[in-house]
Parts: C-alpha cells; structure tokens; sequence
C-alpha cells in the first residue's frame, strides 16, 4: 500500500477531522496491532453480541445486524487459518477486524460501531481476555496441586529432614511437606477465582467515557457475554485497569510459590542433597562436563517471577499517574499482561510435569532426616511431659546432651543412658522411645502436624475437594 493509500485508509476510519495521514514514525509508536491481535476471539465475541443487541433495540435492522454476524464469523475463521492481513495502518485489532467486515458486507459493517467506542471496546476485549487467563490459570493451578497429592500419598510415611534456615530443624513427612505446597498453591487458585468474580462486569456500552444517547440495552450485552451485570459507572468503565492489576499480581504471588519449589528441586537434585532424582525430560548436559545433569527447568521456572513481577510493576507504573478517563497510555498495558500469562501458564504446566515425573531418594531422605540433632526438640518435649520439667529448663538440659552427642560425634538416639543421666540423673530409658525419627513424625498428632494419620486426612479432604 503506497503512503497515499495508508494515509486514506487512516483518515476514512478516523473520520474527516484529519487533513493528512500520519507520519511514518507516528504511526510505529501508535500501532498496537503487532500485539493486540491476540484479543481477535474476544473483540469478534464482543462485536456480535454488540450487533445482535443494537438489533434487538430497533438500532439497526435485522438484515444488517444477520450481514455482520456472518461477516465477522468470516474474519474469524480468516484469522484463525492464517489468511487475514493485519495492517499497520489501520492501528489495532478493531479498526482491522471492522475494515475487513466493511470490505466484506459494505454499509452494514459501517453501522457496527454505533452506540460504542474503541474505548469501551477494548475494555470488554480485555477483561474477555483476562478473565480467560484466570479460567486458564485455575486449571493449570488444579493440575499442579493433583501432581503435588499424587507425591503427598505415595510418601505419606517417608520421612525426611525439615528445615529452617536451611539447617535441619525436625524430622517430617514427605507427604507433608508435599502437601504444604497444596496449600500455597490452593491459595493462589482462590485468588485467581476472587479477581475473575470482581472482573466479571461488563464495560461495554459505556462508549468513550460518558455513555451513548442510543437506547441501548446493557444487561442484553453483559449476558450474551457471559458477564454477571454491566459496569455501574461510564468514566470507570473506560479507564481502570484494576482487573489486569490483579491478575498480575496473582500471577506473580504464584510465580513466588513456583520458583520456592523450583529452588528446592534445584537443592534436592544436586550431588550434596541427592534428595530427588529429575529425569532426563527435564534436565540437561553440559557442553564440556560429561556427568553433569543440570536441572535447567526447575532454573528457568525461578527466573519467570522476575519477569511476572516486573510486569506487574510495569502496569503499576503506567495506570498510577492517568487522570479519569481514557490516556493512550494505557495502550501500553496489554504487552506486559500477555507475557506474564504466558509465562505463567508455561511454569504451571513445567512444575507440574516436573513434580509428576521427579523421584524421591527414601534412603538418602531418611539419613538426612535422622542427622543434625533433628530430634533434640522431641527429647525437651519429653522431659517436659515425663519430669514435670519448665521448658526453659529442659531446653537447657538438651542443649547439653546435644553437646555431649556433637563431642562424642555420635547422634543423640546413639548416647547410653548413663550418658544421659550424667547430664540429668531423672531421665530413664523411655527417653529412647522419642528419638527415632519415625517415632518424632508420629507423634506430631496435632491438626495440621506432620504425623502420616494428619497428612492423609488432608489428602483425602482435598482430594474430595478437587474432585
């Protein structure tokens, strides 16, 4: 298309205002269709069910309202086959998918646009899309947590060290440790499933900031689109991005969860922890070292929390300074979303193929649980329960067992009672009966302890609860 050709193609859908077309640069910084296509599904979803109700209202007839539900099916299964032009010119999605429907069914496509700007139509495009991804992101999020089960019930006994500070603290479950992440994960699904309620009003109709003079019928549109009722407020219709907002920032509270796990793999699977095994579809060689089995993917899914979280900063940063309504600042808010979906539901789909497909080492697991003192505070417990002991105190005295355990370079079940009793004269040979690391978990009976009895109730609720 020559320069003349462009310049006429912008000015017809700008209306006669414009005496010239814009410069090339203008219009490089002003298109958006280099990424908006993607709401194509949404933008032709939302153009029929606008058709369909200006028809419905007496606002154009019903031959034309029919002309231009076909016509946009047409466009549809263009773009779906590959064989729509997208061009530059014409700016964004709308103005491209409205040509071509022009260019198809003549006056008829020109009548579309009545009643409604491009405003409030990429607001519905938008929250469309969005909310799709929240759908796309509570599926995603079921499947990882089903994974997370499947481990949680094959290890509901296997024991292991927990930590804090990366220092063995007590001994616990597989199972429950699994289980911790259903949890976080459970959490993260229930906020997407809070922003796709608050979302699900539909800005249509708001035009471009005050409403239309047309006798349109609001509630019509908002159903057809499967929305719970239209936006009570025009200027708010046009101009917030909340919705994007708080689908970013669920996004990123996951992305976190995602790469905690993602950095425990990466621990787990190395030389020193020999904790899990990563199987060969989600790790890679080195280009020098032979014996290298690096875990690639669990890496890269620790990196996507940067980039979700730098473009939820991004939209901050764009919507924080916008006075009511509409800026074309918010033309920059879609890039920043796109990819953080993207990247998001990649991770979901990696860690749920990682966590289905890793192997716990049970032998290395138990060693580990049953070094470092792990059951030191098991030993306080039961002087407190058997001798009457404050805990302060008993915490004292299996400071100094501890001790005596570190200098003899045994472990404390290793110690001879009269070890022990060198320690505290009271402390009789039922003391043993706390110190293996499968009596520690076992007694851990409290709600939400790490006892295998506990792990599988919670199993079996949100098993029942998935299913």
């Amino acid at each position: 298309m020559s320069d003349q050709d462009q310049s006429k193609a912008a000015n017809q859908m700008w209306g006669g205002r414009f005496a010239e077309g814009p410069d090339a640069i203008m219009t490089a910084i002003n298109a958006s269709i280099g990424f908006d296509k993607r709401l194509y599904a949404q933008d032709i979803r939302g153009s029929r069910a606008h058709a369909a109700m200006l028809a419905a209202q007496g606002i154009i007839t019903d031959n034309d309202a029919q002309a231009i539900g076909e016509g946009l099916l047409t466009v549809l299964s263009e773009i779906e086959r590959g064989a729509f032009e997208f061009k530059t010119e014409l700016e964004d999605i709308h103005l491209n998918v409205e040509s071509r429907l022009t260019d198809m069914i003549g006056e008829a496509g020109k009548r579309l646009h009545t009643g409604r700007s491009r405003n409030d139509q990429v607001a519905v495009d938008f929250r469309l899309w969005v909310r799709d991804q929240c759908d796309a992101a509570i599926s995603g999020l079921t499947a990882l947590m089903q994974a997370f089960i499947s481990q949680a019930e094959a290890g509901a006994d296997m024991v292991m060290p927990g930590f804090t500070h990366l220092q063995t603290a007590q001994p616990v479950t597989w199972g429950h440790h699994m289980m911790a992440y259903v949890e976080m994960f459970a959490r993260d699904r229930s906020r997407f499933e809070d922003a796709r309620r608050r979302m699900n009003e539909c800005p249509l109709g708001a035009a471009a900031l005050a409403g239309t003079s047309f006798p349109i019928d609001r509630h019509a549109t908002a159903a057809a689109l499967g929305f719970d009722r239209p936006t009570a407020n025009s200027l708010d219709s046009v101009s917030d991005r909340d919705f994007a907002l708080e689908f970013l920032a669920a996004a990123s509270i996951c992305a976190m969860h995602l790469s905690r796990f993602a950095e425990e793999l990466v621990i787990w699977s190395s030389a020193q922890f020999r904790f899990v095994r990563l199987s060969d579809k989600w790790t890679t060689g080195s280009s020098i070292m032979p014996q290298k089995k690096n875990p690639d993917a669990a890496e890269l899914l620790r990196a996507k929390l940067g980039r979700i979280l730098g473009a939820t900063v991004a939209l901050f940063t764009i919507m924080k300074g916008l006075a009511l309504t509409y800026s074309k600042d918010m033309q920059e808010d879609k890039e920043q979303v796109f990819d953080a979906a993207d990247n998001l539901m990649l991770g979901l789909a990696a860690m749920t193929g990682m966590v289905s497909d890793m192997a716990a080492q049970t032998e290395n697991l138990r060693i580990a649980a049953a070094s470092g003192f792990s059951t030191a505070t098991d030993l306080a417990d039961w002087l407190v329960r058997r001798l009457g002991m404050p805990f302060r105190e008993a915490h004292h005295v299996t400071g100094a067992l501890v001790a005596l355990a570190e200098k003899a370079g045994i472990d404390l079940p290793d110690l001879s009672l009269a070890q022990m009793q060198s320690v505290h004269a009271e402390i009789t040979d039922e003391v043993f009966t706390v110190l293996g690391v499968e009596n520690s978990v076992n007694s851990r009976l409290s709600y939400g302890g790490t006892a295998p009895v506990r792990v599988r109730e919670q199993i079996a609720r949100w098993k029942a609860s998935l299913a």
